[in-house]
């Protein structure tokens, strides 16, 4: 059941990529954080009575995995706001190796034969990602940000500067999902639903003001927002839940969170029509395979 209920987050979780780039086309992403975590922390209000309870301890908790979350988001959000959808999706698939790393480290998880292998699938993926053998010299991934204002040696700096986001709200990503584990022995989906949506709304608030970042009414109107919100607390609520079951893992659910990687590539051929989709397919099915089998073990 709890495998389940990640394979709904993953899949859920393939579609608000979709929805954060169609979201950020319209909107900055300071706008779009803000609304759509106010929106999501609206729908959660009916948890206020199952969300009581907490000790101050637990409170400050909570909130330290929301600021990780606040970071994540907003390197995760300006990542996919350049780079095409494909190829974050794939970046998006290292949070294996980080998950699996502090599952080991920090709750002491064994990496089997099996994992172990699919680690190495994993690794192979990612490195394969840096070299592409279809795409021809003329050609970069900096032509793929549609920028001709500016210099190809700027654009592929800029590039580089993205896919370091990328990699930074994986690794935080995978610090909140340790941080779900551990909490989730203690309190129950609701309170950290809640709490962890209410100190976001803080946060983004805050950023903003300090920012000085105006927030235009069109957001309110951006559908794309919405739909944010809504996958949010249903992708969230399904997680929380698989990790209050006391067999779930780490290193295993991570693995099978990245079943998202799918819908990114498939959206990023037919909706947004980007380039160097069969080489990115190619990694994407390397990492795959170490996921399942990862997943054996």
């Amino acid at each position: 059941m709890w495998m389940l209920l990640v394979l709904v987050y993953g899949v859920i979780k393939g579609l608000r990529e979709i929805c954060k780039k169609k979201a950020l086309e319209k909107n900055s992403v300071t706008e779009v954080l803000l609304v759509y975590t106010f929106l999501s922390l609206l729908i959660c209000t009916p948890q206020i009575p199952n969300a009581r309870g907490l000790t101050l301890n637990q409170y400050l908790w909570v909130a330290l995995k929301a600021f990780v979350i606040f970071i994540a988001w907003i390197a995760g959000f300006k990542a996919i706001k350049k780079l095409p959808i494909s190829l974050c999706g794939v970046l998006d698939l290292s949070r294996v190796l980080f998950a699996s790393l502090l599952g080991v480290i920090v709750l002491g998880e064994k990496i089997s034969f099996f994992k172990g292998i699919g680690l190495l699938f994993v690794s192979a993926g990612l490195l394969f990602l840096r070299f592409n053998p279809f795409e021809k010299k003329e050609k970069s991934l900096s032509a793929e940000l549609n920028s001709p204002s500016i210099s190809e040696e700027r654009n592929d700096s800029s590039i580089r500067f993205f896919i370091l986001l990328a990699f930074l709200s994986c690794i935080l990503n995978a610090v909140s999902g340790l941080l779900d584990k551990i909490l989730m022995k203690e309190m129950n989906s609701s309170q950290l639903q809640f709490w962890y949506t209410f100190f976001l709304v803080v946060y983004y608030s805050i950023y903003a003001l300090v920012r000085r970042i105006k927030i235009h009414g069109s957001v309110w109107l951006n559908v794309w927002v919405w739909f944010l919100a809504v996958g949010l607390i249903v992708m969230d609520k399904a997680l929380f839940i698989a990790n209050g079951y006391p067999e779930s893992q780490v290193t295993v659910m991570t693995m099978i969170k990245q079943s998202s990687v799918i819908i990114s590539i498939l959206s990023g051929k037919f909706i947004f029509k980007e380039k160097n989709i069969l080489h990115k397919a190619l990694c994407a099915v390397i990492i795959i395979a170490g996921i399942l089998i990862g997943i054996r073990g």
